[in-house]
Order: structure tokens, then sequence, then C-alpha cells
């Protein structure tokens, strides 16, 4: 492991210990690695069109509006290979919010959130991606070989 300095201002580490003690690190150390990571994964996938991903599109809706349930259900269909699972919660008597869990190729994860986030009456759309390395491995699970994908985060 690395050591680095860093100096900040009285203010600004008053601040981040503020932050440190509200997130639960242990040290200030914790928080810095996991900046970085955010920033560089941030980054990363800024300038990926290629690669996979894992993540979250999670959005806001109107149950009550016209039929958007049901096309948010159905896009959701159309994209089975990226959609791994939904979970719907009631906010209150008309608004929903659903997170859905996607895993693939990034570009692919990108054009899928984007066709839900623009649907209208979707509101307060997000899509949340972590890079990873994909690959396909074999192994024995008690019932014999099965092949299988990895996905292992890259930072």
């Amino acid at each position: 492991m690395e050591r680095i300095t860093i100096s900040l201002d009285t203010e600004l580490a008053a601040e981040f210990d503020g932050l440190i003690k509200q997130h639960g690190y242990r040290n200030r150390s914790e928080a810095v690695r996991d900046l970085i990571r955010l920033k560089l994964e941030s980054k990363r996938l800024e300038r990926e069109v290629k690669g996979y991903c894992v993540g979250t599109i999670t959005y806001v809706y109107n149950h009550e509006e016209r039929e958007l349930a049901s096309r948010l259900t159905t896009v959701q269909h159309e994209h089975h290979d990226l959609a791994v699972s939904t979970m719907h919660v009631h906010l209150d008597h008309d608004d929903c919010l659903e997170t859905v869990v996607v895993n693939g190729p990034t570009a692919q994860v990108r054009a899928f959130a984007e066709e839900v986030i623009a649907r209208p009456g979707v509101r307060h759309g997000q899509l949340h991606l972590i890079p990873v390395e994909a690959e396909h491995a074999t192994h024995e699970h008690g019932h014999g070989k099965r092949r299988h994908l990895h996905r292992t985060p890259r930072t």
C-alpha cells in the first residue's frame, strides 16, 4: 500500500470529518479511497462505450398516468437481457419509485436507462453504473461443471 499526504484548510477538514462520521468511516483513509474510486469509476464510464457494468436505474412515476406502469414493464421485458430485477415501492396514493438492477454492456445499459428515464411521466430518473470486468468461467458447483459469467468490479 502506498502512503500519500494531503493538506486541507481547517474548514474543509472539519466538513470532511463530519462526512466521515456521518457515513461511518473508521478513518480518513477509507473515506478518501472511496472518493477516489468513485471519481475514477465515473470518469472511466464517461470515456468508455465498450466494456461491461452493473448498476441501477431509479425513477419515480405516477402509476395513475395513462398506461405508464404498463409501458415501463413492457420496456423492461424488451430488455430482459439487461434488467435483472425490479423493486417497486409505493410512495403515496399515486406515486411509485422503482429501482431496476441492470448488468450488461455499458452502451446497451445506458441506452436502456435513457429509454426509461425519457418516457413522459417518469420523474427523478437516475442511472448509477459500476464498471466491471466480465468473463465466462466454468466451475464445479456440486451438480457438475457449470459455465456462467463473473462480474468483478474494476476498482
